[in-house]
């Protein structure tokens, strides 16, 4: 078998540390399949992979990238119900920004005839992570007010394109203008530049009986703020601290309003409420399949700048997904 290419991170660092090279490819073990890569995304958790600073902790040298696109090449012994020639997604820890990668067929799902790779790609992480805070962990039903924090990002945009399909009426709170047009363009009705003044009072202006449910990605400075906009009894789902700082809560505001304040992680939900979590997907995986969610692509890279895409997700610069064209 030829080598192949592959972005390595060999040490810990900035995201500059990651370079493009020529690598053997990997061995294919029991309950395997190869995949020929066709696009991977690109997406924070990956920036602290590389730094060293996610909840998790991978030795390096490896290849980051936690989500990708492509063709099964090869089946190993124990797969079945996947074959060569098979279009699929796979969502991990590692492994995705390279020419070809191994992963267990359990970790890969077939993607819906007519979408295209690079959509495919950008869809797993994100639009999972979102659905099924919005559905499983906050609840939200038709009519309610949903705030979403980071609302130009991956994760954020996903849950105002989801939240409105929901029939929720969704306040996006970004960092700029143009972060906040997009979100409009996917149907938030209520848009706050939280840069631009004081979240809290921005909140209480918009939204003067409370939301109903707040999903922050971003933790922070923002949290607070967008728990104390919260109607009594509100919902608030933490899933990530893009920010990178993980925020201090008041216990009394949670005593006082008499909220809920639950977190996520898909691998948990996955293995505790398997029978919703199955059912999830499946209603998720539908909506991609008939059009009805499209991820947003705002940056596109070859595998060659693998570093500077991991640089414009860690500026901040993403607005929606950033993928690498793993075929340029």
């Amino acid at each position: 078998m030829t080598d192949v290419r592959a972005a390595v991170c060999r040490r810990h660092g900035p995201p500059e540390v990651v370079a493009v090279e020529t690598i053997p490819p990997l061995p294919l073990g029991h309950g395997q399949v190869r995949i020929h890569v066709g696009a991977a995304a690109v997406n924070f958790p990956d920036v602290l992979l590389v730094a060293d600073e996610y909840q998790v902790r991978v030795p390096a040298p490896f290849v980051p990238g936690s989500e990708l696109a492509g063709v099964v090449a090869e089946v190993g012994d124990g797969v079945d119900g996947l074959a060569v020639g098979d279009r699929v997604i796979r969502t991990g820890l590692f492994g995705a920004f390279a020419q070809e990668a191994v992963a267990a067929a359990a970790s890969v799902t077939r993607i819906p005839a007519g979408v295209d790779e690079k959509l495919a790609a950008a869809f797993g992480v994100a639009h999972r992570t979102a659905f099924h805070a919005l559905r499983s962990v906050a609840r939200v039903e038709p009519g309610e007010a949903l705030v979403v924090l980071g609302a130009g990002g991956g994760v954020g945009l996903a849950a105002v394109q989801l939240g409105v399909l929901l029939g929720a009426s969704v306040t996006a709170v970004a960092s700029s203008t143009a972060k906040l047009d997009v979100a409009a363009s996917y149907g938030a009705t209520t848009l706050v530049d939280h840069r631009a003044g004081d979240l809290r009072q921005a909140l209480r202006a918009a939204l003067p009986g409370g939301a109903d449910a707040v999903l922050d990605p971003v933790g922070g400075d923002l949290s607070e703020p967008a728990l104390r906009s919260l109607r009594r009894g509100g919902r608030f789902v933490t899933i990530g601290y893009a920010s990178g700082v993980i925020p201090r809560i008041p216990l009394n505001l949670v005593l006082v309003k008499g909220v809920q304040i639950r977190g996520l992680q898909l691998q948990d939900l996955a293995r505790d409420g398997h029978a919703e979590f199955l059912r999830t997907e499946a209603e998720l995986f539908d909506l991609l399949a008939t059009g009805r969610v499209v991820p947003h692509i705002g940056a596109t890279f070859p595998l060659d700048e693998a570093a500077a895409a991991l640089r414009h997700v860690a500026d901040g610069h993403a607005i929606g997904k950033v993928v690498l064209d793993v075929t340029r």
